[in-house]
């Protein structure tokens, strides 16, 4: 199958592309297409991943219907047929991978749920015996399960550029008190709902990162949520703390990038075939797996 590393919807004003998204905007809602392109280390590797959008879009409005109890989101619909006749002209490219949102104001963090000690959480860790500024107990192995929850923000950095953690005091300044806490409490409700979700089907959700965005007056989830390209998911059945566990995840693309001599800028290496289709089995698998 065609691989869709970028689109050209002529007729619709671009807004922008992410590194994954190509964002149209149609005045007070947005087409959000999620393309095929993948990156590591915030940088888009030059080939993608087929089927990735799909798989993605399809995880996102899984999670958005299982968490919609706790908050509201952007999703309007991802159904071509119900969307602006400008768009539907292009349903054979838009087709699995997009949606139809609200336009709303977003904010300018992501934010972060740790549930367990791991990447450069465990590094930190390691180092200073805190994570993001969070002092935590001596003695943690590798991987182990926090005693509660984490929440560690971070700067929402443009295309090209690293993410930046940051205390949560630094994010009540970026959006305020009262907003940094509904934030952090909705992030770590969410975390947890689907956590449980996740455990019961085999699938550990070690972190996880969402974004969130105003829509009058009314804070919302957008973006995509809980998928293999935004969250660290492992095997309950293979998991074991004291070493690193095996991703079924975008990981498996770090892990090969880690043993190249590149310096993680642009631009990136060209994946090999075989890395390619490993990806697209283990983002499959995760996705079949989550909504058996």
């Amino acid at each position: 199958m065609e691989t869709v590393l970028s689109t050209d919807l002529k007729g619709l004003k671009l807004l922008g592309r992410g590194k994954v998204r190509d964002i149209y905007d149609m005045g007070d809602k947005m087409l959000i297409v999620t393309t095929d392109r993948i990156s590591a280390f915030d940088v888009i590797m030059p080939n993608g991943i087929p089927n990735k959008g799909k798989i993605l879009t399809e995880l996102s409005l899984f999670w958005f219907e299982k968490t919609k109890h706790i908050i509201k989101n952007h999703l309007i619909t991802a159904d071509v047929n119900e969307m602006p006749e400008e768009c539907r002209q292009y349903a054979d490219i838009l087709e699995g991978r997009t949606m139809l949102v609200h336009k709303c104001k977003p904010y300018p963090v992501e934010c972060v749920a740790r549930g367990y000690i791991t990447g450069s959480g465990w590094k930190d860790y390691k180092s200073t015996g805190e994570i993001c500024g969070i002092k935590l107990p001596s003695g943690l192995q590798e991987s182990e399960c926090f005693p509660e929850t984490l929440f560690t923000p971070a700067s929402k950095a443009e295309v090209g550029e690293h993410d930046e953690n940051i205390s949560f005091e630094q994010m009540k300044e970026k959006v305020g008190v009262e907003t940094a806490q509904r934030l952090k409490d909705y992030t770590i409700k969410i975390y947890e709902t689907a956590r449980d979700i996740a455990l019961e089907k085999g699938i550990i959700i070690a972190d996880t990162k969402f974004e969130f965005g105003e829509l009058n007056g009314e804070i919302i989830l957008i973006d995509e949520i809980l998928t293999p390209d935004s969250s660290r998911f492992w095997s309950k059945a293979d998991y074991a703390a004291g070493k690193p566990q095996q991703g079924m995840d975008k990981q498996y693309v770090r892990n090969y990038l880690e043993t190249l001599d590149w310096g993680k800028t642009a631009p990136g290496p060209e994946l090999p075939e075989d890395i390619v289709r490993g990806t697209e089995a283990i983002y499959r698998k995760i996705a079949d797996i989550l909504k058996s």
